[in-house]
């Protein structure tokens, strides 16, 4: 199969990729590597079925062939991360809003089945944890930037599910819960990848807020499992899903497993929230996923524990660090 990533070469992008080659597929992959990077896709860039398109998915004379070409679309190309969307809320809607419509539109043209990348984000404040697929949604003030991410993929879930309807465009929404692995970096805001850095060089791993705050991590190859899983089902198309975990562990708490795991020296340091980005951030405290609508379908359940994950992300680093020095 000929499948098109957008954002092939970020984080979770450059996972799927890889896992599509050792499936038999030959991949295109478009990133304008705003935060996505080369070095995530240095391992199979001489794949003779991998081929890598350095743009922005809004160039529509760029896209229209690598969709024509294409017979699926994963749709991951966003901008990411609390830091990158409180520092250029514009960037956030433009990429995501505009973004998604012109590969909404040229996936139109040509028939092509489109899996959409969303993001538990598009909860906002809702309280009725664990979260179901249906649930209301419950968006913060337009006076905080920090809700732009959250409506901007909100809009994203509406276009899609409206060319599904109106157009019959077989179309796959899935809501990400904190997906984390090797290759993540947290220069955008990603606690998990930004603590072990600061473990494994014993320095304080800073906890914005109170760390009383809770979050489900989902390991990267799991995830890719079901997404891959949902585009190969003829009934997800015109369905929401959460992909997520079910563990949940405040942010404190995560703090200490960390330093215990990677044997660190590292003390805890707290800091604001208004310290941490310049300026006030609402944060949501409880963000679990109901995951019986994906297990249902595709019977799909994540393998791979916390502990697990977080081994994998430290031995990545030290890996990474080794290589540099």
């Amino acid at each position: 199969m000929r499948t098109l990533v957008t954002g092939g070469a970020g984080f979770i992008g450059s996972h799927l990729t890889e896992r599509l080659l050792k499936d038999g597929n030959k991949v295109a992959v478009i990133d304008n590597l705003s935060t996505g990077s080369v070095d995530n896709i240095e391992s199979f860039k001489d794949h003779p079925g991998f081929e890598f398109v350095a743009g922005d998915i809004r160039n529509v004379e760029l896209m229209e062939p690598l969709v024509e070409h294409c017979d699926v679309i994963f749709h991951l190309a966003a901008a990411v991360g609390v830091r990158l969307i409180a520092e250029d809320p514009v960037h956030t809607i433009e990429t995501n809003i505009g973004g998604t419509e012109i590969v909404l539109n040229i996936a139109n043209k040509f028939g092509r089945k489109i899996l959409i990348a969303s993001s538990s984000e598009v909860y906002g404040k809702s309280e009725a944890v664990p979260f179901h697929e249906d649930d209301d949604i419950v968006l913060g003030s337009t006076c905080l930037s920090r809700w732009s991410y959250a409506c901007s993929k909100a809009v994203d879930e509406f276009l899609g599910l409206a060319f599904h309807q109106q157009y019959g465009l077989d179309v796959v929404i899935c809501r990400f819960f904190n997906t984390i692995g090797p290759r993540q970096t947290g220069q955008y805001g990603m606690v998990v990848p930004r603590f072990v850095q600061m473990a494994l060089e014993n320095k304080p791993l800073q906890i914005y807020g109170t760390g009383e705050q809770t979050r489900c991590f989902c390991y990267v190859a799991d995830l890719v499992e079901a997404i891959t899983g949902l585009m190969n089902c003829e009934q997800a198309a015109g369905q929401v899903y959460n992909i997520g975990t079910n563990e949940e562990i405040s942010i404190e708490e995560l703090a200490d497993k960390i330093i215990k795991i990677t044997g660190s020296k590292s003390s805890k340091e707290f800091v604001p929230y208004e310290v941490a980005y310049g300026k006030p951030i609402e944060d949501m405290m409880r963000r679990m996923p109901s995951i019986e609508r994906i297990k249902k379908t595709i019977g799909w359940e994540p393998t791979t524990n916390l502990d697990e994950t977080l081994r994998l992300i430290a031995g990545s680093l030290k890996q990474k660090s080794r290589s540099e020095s």
